[in-house]
C-alpha cells in the first residue's frame, strides 16, 4: 500500500522551482505543497489556481489541481506521480515541449505587468535591495529562504 508523503510546509520549505523532475521545472514543488496540502500542513504555501507556476503547470498539462492533490493525497514516490503526470496529461507530451517549457516557466518575470511592478518594488524593499530578484523562481528561492531564518 502506498502511504502518503507528508511534508510540513510550516516547519520547511518545498524544493525550489528550479528542481526538476521528468524534465518539468517546478513539478517537484507543486507536489511538495500538494502533499503538504493533502495532509492540512501547508504552511504559508499557496497551491492551485491561485499560485502563478501552479496555474501555468496545469495549464500546459491540462491536469486539474483537485486532481494532482487527490492523487498525492494517495500516496507514491516522485516517479509514481510522474507517471500519473504523464497518464493523465490532456495530450502525449514530448521532452522537446517540456524543455521548451520549462526553460520558459524559468525565466518569466511576473505573468502581468502587475506582477512585474510588485517584484521591482519587492526587490527594493529588501535590505540590502535585491535589483537581481526578476523572475519568479528568484524570489521564490529567496522568499523560501528568508521565511526559514535567512537573510537577504
Amino acid at each position: 500500500m502506498n502511504h502518503p508523503i507528508a511534508f510540513d510546509l510550516a516547519r520547511r520549505a518545498p524544493r525550489s522551482p528550479r528542481v526538476r523532475l521528468g524534465g518539468f521545472a517546478h513539478l517537484p514543488r507543486l507536489l511538495d505543497k500538494a502533499r503538504a496540502h493533502a495532509a492540512g500542513t501547508p504552511g504559508n504555501y499557496v497551491y492551485g489556481a491561485d499560485s502563478l507556476l501552479d496555474a501555468e503547470f496545469f495549464a500546459f498539462t491540462g491536469i486539474t489541481p483537485e486532481d494532482l492533490l487527490a492523487r498525492a493525497g494517495e500516496g507514491g514516490g516522485d516517479l509514481a506521480l510522474l507517471e500519473w503526470v504523464h497518464e493523465r496529461s490532456a495530450r502525449s507530451l514530448h521532452a522537446s515541449e517540456i524543455e521548451n517549457w520549462s526553460r520558459w516557466i524559468e525565466n518569466v518575470p511576473g505573468l502581468s505587468a502587475e506582477a512585474r511592478a510588485w517584484f521591482a518594488e519587492y526587490s527594493s524593499s529588501l535590505t540590502p535591495p535585491r535589483p537581481d530578484v526578476g523572475t519568479l523562481f528568484e524570489y521564490l528561492d529567496l522568499d523560501d529562504h528568508l521565511a526559514f531564518g535567512g537573510r537577504a
